[in-house]
């Protein structure tokens, strides 16, 4: 992706946006530790990523992580979801064309440490560890689920003009 997005690029990323944030939605699991949810937002992220390069990754990621939790009534996450998720679809895009599985360990450990870190400073050390195991299993099913839909999302957006 260039530096300046074309129209058909930034409805492509805003409907993106739009399906990730729904995504998390349909798929949403309370998580009474840290007082947050499990959800799917990381596949929109990564799917974004891989489809759309480190604009739409940080697009993507850093937006729709905003407006989940804004939307959801986690208005204490909005701002960290913003940095956490927009840097997680940069690394993303960053390393997906060179190495695949490489991308996905390591924007996941982005997420990961990312609320770590939040989670410590906002609820302490044991919360934080306590809502290890919740992130990763929600960046192991997200993983899971953008490998599967980005090349059928690929093919779609070929095929489709916006």
């Amino acid at each position: 992706m260039k530096d300046k997005l074309s129209t058909q690029q930034l409805v492509q990323l805003a409907l993106l946006t739009a399906m990730t944030v729904a995504m998390g939605f349909i798929v949403q699991v309370p998580n009474p530790i840290d007082k947050g949810v499990v959800t799917l937002i990381d596949a929109g992220i990564l799917l974004a990523g891989g489809l759309f390069g480190v604009v739409g990754g940080a697009i993507v990621g850093g937006l729709s992580g905003l407006l989940f939790d804004l939307l959801s009534g986690y208005p204490n996450w909005a701002v960290l979801s913003l940095l956490i998720h927009g840097l997680q679809g940069y690394v993303f895009a960053q390393l997906y064309p060179k190495t695949k599985w490489g991308a996905y360990l390591l924007s996941s450990m982005v997420m990961v440490v990312g609320y770590a870190l939040a989670t410590w400073w906002m609820y302490g050390l044991a919360a934080a560890m306590a809502a290890v195991p919740s992130n990763l299993f929600q960046v192991g099913v997200s993983v899971v689920v953008a490998w599967l839909l980005t090349p059928q999302v690929a093919r779609f957006l070929k095929r489709v003009k916006v």
